[in-house]
């Protein structure tokens, strides 16, 4: 049912090179007007995806290290967090393309996720150590080690934020409490470590993903996993929901396309056929439009240059 829908490429010329431009992250802005970027050669890109010449797009410079994540404030619609391996977290003003605030990590960003009611931002370094800040006073608390390696992090949709998700190199998702990270449960997810997490946005269902080549989808009502999708080829770096929660995609660092499967009934509907490994996913907030990266030519967005289901 997707395959009707038409694909946008979002060419970056500051791309220096064979694979010096690879995208690491995308992300979408909370009314989905907008689309961040984040690559390898410390390019940070903010995208309008009606208009894809890049003399459209925005760049905030000011890393001096590959971007490693991006995160959207959830209610406010141009405010843009970057975690980079410079070991800083940037907070920026989109409109009017200047960093409100930098924040030094004392060692090489990896992760970030924002609570629903943008209060908090937790962001994780490369040696699996978490450092909570608050908002609006940008205030980093005391970093908290790990004791196994911590891929990514998820804040569960509750406000004020008191729970957090994290995924980990054996494979399961720990829930504890935030901001003192006790765990009240683990989920046994993954045989191999686990990478990547989404929850839908009903909050119905947690999808993770692993390095096992599996997505795995769990009912957070009683955190039962309900169903094992396998029709990724190598590890699962990212996870999405469509906007209805109706469907699921995850991308990899191997193979070529975007199996999108239906969340009730784990049937696969549709295989988007991509020309490289599509390493990031992430669905338009209120449309079907797909966005992804892995691409030589850049960003491309599955449905922007029109189409219908």
């Amino acid at each position: 049912m997707f395959s009707s829908l038409k694909t946008q490429t979002y060419h970056d010329p500051a791309s220096r090179g064979p694979g010096s431009h690879t995208i690491r992250t995308i992300a979408w802005n909370p009314t989905g007007h907008l689309i961040a970027t984040g690559s390898a050669d410390r390019t940070l890109r903010i995208w309008n995806p009606e208009k894809p010449q890049v003399k459209n797009s925005t760049e905030l410079r000011g890393h001096t290290g590959a971007i490693e994540r991006v995160a959207w404030n959830p209610v406010k619609e141009a405010e843009l967090a970057s975690v980079s391996s410079d070991g800083t977290c940037k907070f920026w003003d989109v409109r009017s393309k200047t960093c409100v605030e930098t924040v030094q990590l004392g060692g090489e960003g990896l992760t970030i996720s924002w609570s629903a009611d943008g209060s908090a931002v937790l962001v994780g370094r490369k040696d699996d150590t978490l450092i909570p800040i608050s908002l609006p006073t940008y205030t980093a608390s005391s970093p908290l080690p790990q004791a196994t390696q911590t891929n990514q992090t998820l804040f569960a949709p509750s406000t004020p934020p008191n729970t957090i998700l994290l995924t980990t190199g054996t494979g399961s998702v720990v829930i504890a409490t935030y901001p003192t990270l006790s765990p009240l449960h683990t989920l046994y997810a993954h045989t191999s470590s686990c990478s990547t997490l989404a929850l839908s946005p009903s909050g119905r269902y947690l999808a993770t993903g692993g390095s096992d080549a599996l997505i795995t989808l769990w009912d957070t009502t009683d955190w039962v996993c309900r169903r094992t999708l396998g029709a990724m080829v190598g590890s699962v770096r990212s996870v999405g929901f469509s906007w209805d929660g109706g469907y699921v995609v995850g991308g990899s660092d191997e193979g070529n396309g975007l199996e999108i499967a239906h969340v009730e009934t784990g049937e696969y509907v549709c295989k988007l056929e991509t020309s490289a490994p599509a390493t990031c996913v992430a669905w338009h907030p209120t449309r079907y439009w797909l966005a992804y990266s892995g691409d030589a030519m850049g960003l491309k967005i599955v449905g922007a240059a029109g189409g219908t289901l």
